[in-house]
C-alpha cells in the first residue's frame, strides 16, 4: 500500500507544495508562454507529474504508471465518449444538408439582428454547448451570424461572449461529471451547486449580447426580450441541475431561453431600416430567402428531439435504476492507495456505468437521427470514424491530461498543495473563481481546468474550513469565463469567419467582459462561502 504524503520534501509544506506545481507550470507555461499544441503539453506535463509522484513523493512506479492509464480511460470513456457521439450526430446534420435548413428556420424567426443574436449565439450555442463543446459553438454561430449578414468581427465576439453561461454544463455535463470524480464529491452536489451559480450569469449575459450587437440602442429597445430569455434559460438551467439531471441542464436552459424568445411579442417587431442598416455590415447568405418545406424542417429539429427525449426517459427512476444495474465496477489493477490518514481512497475502484452513461444515450440518439434523415448505416459509420479523426488531437489533450490530474490526485500532489494554498483563509473563496478562469483561458476547457485544479480546490477548502462542495464549483463557474479570451477558441473563431491572424483584436474585445464578469462570479462566490449568500446553497 502506498500512503500519500503531505509533506516529502525536506519536510517543508512549502518546499513540497512547489515541487507538487511544477506539472501545472509546465503545462501553463508551455501553453500560454511558449504556445505550444495542447496534446503535446498535456504529455510533457503528465511527463513531469510521474516523475514528481515517483521522486519526489516515493510512489511506486507501477501504481505512478497504473493511475496515470485510469486517469486516461476516464477521459476516454465516459468523457470523450460524450463528445465523440455528439459531434457524429451534428456532422450527420451537415452531410444532410438539414443543418441549413435549421439555419434558414432560426433566421425566419425575426429579422431584428439583435434577436438574431440571442436566438443564434445564446440559445442555439448553448444546445450546441450541450451536446458537443470543445469550440463547437463559436465555430458553428460565427459562420451562421455571418450568413445572417453579420460584419466577421462582430459575429465572432458575440459567439465568444455568448459561449459562457452553458459551458459548466457542456457536453452532456462533462465539465461537472469529470469535477465530481476527481474531487470525489457526489455528481448531485457539485451539480446543485454550480447550478446556483452560473445561472446569474445568464441573467446578464443577452443584455451584454444586444448591447455587443447595437450599443445603448440595442439595450433601450431590446432589453425586454433579452431579459425574459435570461431568466428562462437560468430558470430551466438551475431547475435542471438541481431537480433533474445536469446532463439535461443546457438543453432544457437552451430550448426554454428559445421559447421565452419566441413568445416575447417585443422579439417579433420587425427591425427599422437604420438599425438593420448600422448592424448588418456583411452579406447575407443567398439561400436565407430558400423556403423548406415543413417536414424538413421538422426533420432538422429531430436529432435535437431525439437527444430530450431519450435523455428525460433515462432519468424516469425505474429506467435510471435499470441501466444503472449495467455499470461495471472495478478494483483498478497495480493500485492500492491510502490517503494521510491511512483510508484507501475511492480511486483505488474505477466505475465503468456501459449504458447509463452521456455518451452512450447520444449514441442511441444518433442511431435514430440516421434513421430519420435517411444516413446509410455504411454512411453514418463512415461519419463516426471522420469524427474520432477529426478529435484526434483533442481527444490525446483529454487523455493526458486527465492522466496528469489522476497521478497529482493519488499520489498526493494536489493534496500538498490545497494545504499550502489554504493559507489564504477567507481570501480563497475570492481566489477560487480566479484559478478555474486562469485554468480554462490556457487549457480552452472546462473540463480541462477542472481535472487540474478539481482536487486541489476541494483539498484548499477543507484546510480552510471553507465549503469543498462550493469551492469545486466554484472553479467551473469561474472557468467558464476565460472561455472567450482561450487561444483555442480565438482561433477557433478567427477561422470560421475569416479572420485567420487577427486573434488579437477579438481578445481586446472581450478581455473586459471576460475579467468584468470574473469579478462578478468572485463576489458571488464570497457571498455564498457567507451568510450574506449561504441561503443560496443547498
Amino acid at each position: 500500500m502506498y500512503v500519500q504524503q503531505l509533506e516529502p520534501v525536506a519536510t517543508s509544506l512549502g518546499l513540497s507544495a512547489l515541487v507538487a506545481a511544477l506539472p501545472l507550470v509546465i503545462v501553463l507555461v508551455l501553453l500560454g508562454g511558449v504556445r505550444m499544441k495542447a496534446h503535446l503539453a498535456g504529455l510533457i506535463g503528465l511527463l513531469a507529474a510521474v516523475l514528481v509522484a515517483w521522486l519526489a513523493y516515493r510512489m511506486p512506479l507501477e501504481q505512478t504508471l497504473s493511475s496515470a492509464v485510469q486517469g486516461a480511460a476516464f477521459g476516454l470513456f465516459p468523457i470523450l465518449w460524450i463528445v465523440v457521439n455528439a459531434l457524429w450526430v451534428y456532422r450527420m446534420t451537415v452531410r444532410t444538408r438539414h443543418f441549413d435548413i435549421l439555419r434558414r428556420s432560426f433566421g425566419r424567426l425575426s429579422d431584428d439582428p439583435r434577436i438574431q443574436a440571442l436566438v443564434v449565439a445564446f440559445c442555439f450555442g448553448a444546445l450546441l454547448e450541450a451536446l458537443a463543446g470543445f469550440g463547437a459553438p463559436v465555430a458553428i454561430c460565427s459562420v451562421m451570424l455571418v450568413a445572417l449578414g453579420f460584419d466577421p468581427v462582430r459575429a465572432a465576439v458575440v459567439s465568444l461572449v455568448a459561449n459562457t453561461a452553458p459551458v459548466a454544463f457542456g457536453a452532456m455535463g462533462t465539465p461537472v461529471v469529470t469535477l465530481a470524480q476527481v474531487t470525489g464529491l457526489p455528481l448531485d452536489s457539485v451539480a446543485s451547486v454550480v447550478g446556483r451559480q452560473t445561472p446569474l450569469l445568464a441573467l446578464v449575459v443577452p443584455l451584454v449580447l444586444v448591447g455587443l450587437v447595437d450599443g445603448r440602442r440595442g439595450l433601450r429597445e431590446t432589453w425586454v426580450p433579452a431579459l425574459v430569455c435570461g431568466v428562462a434559460f437560468a430558470v430551466a438551467q438551475f431547475a435542471a441541475a438541481n431537480y433533474l439531471s445536469a446532463q439535461l441542464a443546457d438543453i432544457a436552459a437552451s430550448l426554454a431561453g428559445a421559447g421565452a424568445l419566441v413568445a416575447v411579442p417585443h422579439a417579433r417587431v420587425p427591425a427599422t431600416e437604420a438599425v438593420r442598416a448600422s448592424v448588418l455590415t456583411g452579406a447575407r447568405s443567398d439561400d436565407l430567402a430558400e423556403t423548406d418545406p415543413r417536414p424538413e424542417v421538422l426533420r432538422a429539429y429531430a436529432p435535437y428531439a431525439f437527444i430530450v427525449a431519450i435523455f428525460s426517459v433515462a432519468q424516469i427512476p425505474a429506467v435510471k435504476d435499470l441501466l444503472a444495474r449495467a455499470t461495471q465496477t472495478y478494483d483498478w489493477p497495480f493500485l492500492d492507495v491510502a490517503a494521510p490518514d491511512g483510508t484507501p481512497v475511492g480511486g483505488n475502484v474505477f466505475s465503468w456505468p456501459v449504458v447509463s452513461t452521456g455518451g452512450t444515450l447520444v449514441l442511441i440518439a444518433g442511431v435514430c437521427t440516421a434513421a430519420v434523415l435517411g444516413v446509410h448505416a455504411r454512411v453514418a459509420v463512415r461519419e463516426w470514424a471522420a469524427t474520432v479523426h477529426e478529435l484526434r488531437f483533442a481527444i490525446l489533450t483529454v487523455t493526458s491530461v486527465l492522466a496528469l490530474a489522476y497521478v497529482m490526485n493519488l499520489s498526493g500532489q494536489a493534496a500538498t498543495i490545497g494545504q499550502f494554498v489554504a493559507a489564504a483563509g477567507a481570501g480563497l473563496a475570492f481566489l477560487s473563481p480566479v484559478l478555474g478562469w486562469f485554468g480554462v483561458a490556457v487549457s480552452g476547457s472546462d473540463t480541462s481546468a477542472n481535472a487540474l485544479f478539481g482536487a486541489l480546490q476541494v483539498s484548499a477548502a477543507r484546510e480552510s474550513g471553507l465549503s469543498p462542495e462550493l469551492l469545486a464549483a466554484a472553479n467551473s463557474s469561474g472557468g467558464v469565463l476565460g472561455k472567450m479570451i482561450s487561444p483555442q477558441n480565438l482561433t477557433i473563431a478567427c477561422a470560421a469567419v475569416g479572420l485567420a491572424g487577427r486573434e488579437g483584436d477579438l481578445l481586446r474585445k472581450v478581455l473586459p467582459w471576460s475579467a468584468g464578469l470574473l469579478l462578478v462570479m468572485c463576489l458571488i462566490v464570497v457571498g455564498q462561502s457567507t451568510p450574506v449568500l449561504d441561503w443560496m446553497l443547498p
